[in-house]
């Protein structure tokens, strides 16, 4: 098993990977799923064996890049996939000039794993597309 983590100007490979996941598996409305952030935003896209397999996007505001649209299709869970998504974005933040601090909206099913990856949760928790989420951070 291979796992390649770049940067991609392939959003159509990006918004299958995120359909299939987030509109299909989890019944978030494609609406919420797409919008329209995505032509601002840096996309990473990981691929097993030349097969894409997950993805997500980065948008800057002042100090802080906020990492999103994590997904990982179900047959690459398990493989690190995610967590090297996760680690290839922070490097990525790391070289931006005046960017301090990550921050993404975690399902809470999944805070233990953002932990893992040094983020810590703060405020309160709320629904994002019918999900329980915590937003969490991290320095650079």
């Amino acid at each position: 098993m291979s796992l390649l983590i770049e940067r991609s100007d392939d959003l159509v490979a990006c918004l299958a990977l995120r359909h299939e996941v987030f509109v299909v598996e989890q019944n978030v409305s494609l609406k919420e799923e797409q919008d329209g952030l995505d032509p601002d935003a840096v996309h990473f896209l990981a691929s097993m064996d030349g097969v894409p397999v997950g993805t997500c996007r980065i948008l800057i505001k002042g100090n802080t890049g906020k990492i999103g649209r994590i997904c990982v299709v179900k047959s690459a869970r398990g493989t690190g996939c995610g967590a090297s998504l996760v680690r290839s974005s922070i490097a990525y933040l790391s070289t931006v000039s005046g960017v301090t601090r990550a921050m993404l909206g975690a399902q809470e099913h999944a805070i233990g794993f953002y932990e893992r990856l040094g983020f810590t949760a703060f405020g309160p928790s709320y629904m994002d597309a019918g999900i329980p989420h915590r937003d969490m951070e991290r320095s650079l």
